[in-house]
């Protein structure tokens, strides 16, 4: 048997990596902010014109419980849904949490609404 074979060089030593320390400061921001805001409803330019123009007003309440809702679809895998409250139905992109466009509620009686898989009544 040959003894060389039990033999380490040295070059071949392991070598601890020393801890870099980041020098980036802690966000001011936390986590439950970041997550809060994720789950927010956004209003696109388009449904945000059709609100002013239409004189649609839906309040905080209003809103609060209309994330809420849209939140629950997705978890149902509900990608697109009409919102109807008793003064307005919204396209929402439940997928991307998205308000797409807005109209008030004696208009939406004359319309016909696809590429909707799920509708959301609020009744308030």
């Amino acid at each position: 048997m040959d003894h060389r074979i039990h033999q380490i060089p040295q070059h071949h030593a392991l070598q601890i990596p020393s801890v870099k320390t980041s020098k980036v400061k802690p966000s001011e921001t936390s986590f439950k902010d970041i997550l809060q805001e994720q789950q927010q409803l956004k209003v696109s330019k388009h449904a945000n014109d059709r609100l002013n123009e239409r004189n649609i007003q839906i309040n905080d309440e209003q809103w609060k419980i209309i994330t809420e809702k849209v939140s629950e679809a997705r978890t149902k895998g509900i990608t697109d849904s009409l919102v109807v409250t008793s003064n307005a139905a919204l396209l929402v992109s439940a997928k991307n949490n998205v308000v797409v466009t807005a109209m008030d509620r004696t208009e939406a009686k004359s319309k016909i609404f696809t590429n909707i898989n799920g509708t959301i009544l609020i009744d308030e």
